[in-house]
């Protein structure tokens, strides 16, 4: 049995690391297409409000969220690290580090979801108050990018998703690992008793 559960939390200490840096990979992605099509709409540097586009203006309120997240989805790959570094994919046996380390990071995917969806709401909310079709024309006239797409707004469910599940699943299979460690225990104990 220690076999299966060995692979497995080799399994998830990896899924864990690829979920992080599929994350920050997000965060940059984010505001890819709204640089694209909206950093040239605001002819004013020096006034954001001054714009062709309305509504355009979410690109800047962007900027300081996006910011943040980006280095929320750092420490998630070095709390993704953490689980390699307490040996959490390869130690038959867990100790103190390696609980501490699963529940940092349990802990830091909620709290990365919950503060990441809230703000994507809200900006995707913006994002859809645009007016796309003075955005088309100022596109056809100076020859940059036109979307009106949200993908990148909806695929943060995709992202957080992902996280929660491995996270849960690490937590589980931290709780398999107790039980597999209680179990040895007893036989080692009923042993004892058997040899005396």
């Amino acid at each position: 049995m220690y076999k299966k559960q060995m692979t497995a939390q080799k399994i998830l200490c990896m899924a864990a690391i690829i979920v992080a840096a599929g994350l920050f990979l997000y965060t940059l992605g984010i505001m890819t297409d709204l640089y694209d099509c909206l950093y040239d709409t605001m002819r004013n540097t020096r006034n954001v409000y001054d714009t062709d586009v309305p509504g355009s203006i979410v690109y800047y309120n962007m900027q300081e969220f996006n910011k943040f997240f980006l280095m929320y989805s750092i420490g998630f790959i070095l709390l993704g690290a953490l689980l390699f570094v307490t040996n959490t994919h390869t130690r038959r046996r867990y100790y103190i580090g390696n609980y501490v380390a699963i529940g940092l990071y349990a802990a830091a995917s909620v709290a990365i979801s919950v503060f990441g969806h809230y703000y994507i709401q809200i900006f995707r909310g913006q994002f859809l108050q645009i007016d796309f079709a003075a955005l088309a024309e100022h596109a056809e006239m100076w020859g940059t990018a036109y979307t009106e797409s949200t993908f990148w707004f909806d695929v943060h469910y995709l992202i957080f998703g992902l996280m929660i599940l491995v996270s849960v699943l690490l937590i589980a299979n931290a709780v398999w690992k107790m039980n597999l460690m209680k179990e040895e225990q007893q036989l080692i104990e009923e042993g004892r008793r058997a040899a005396t």
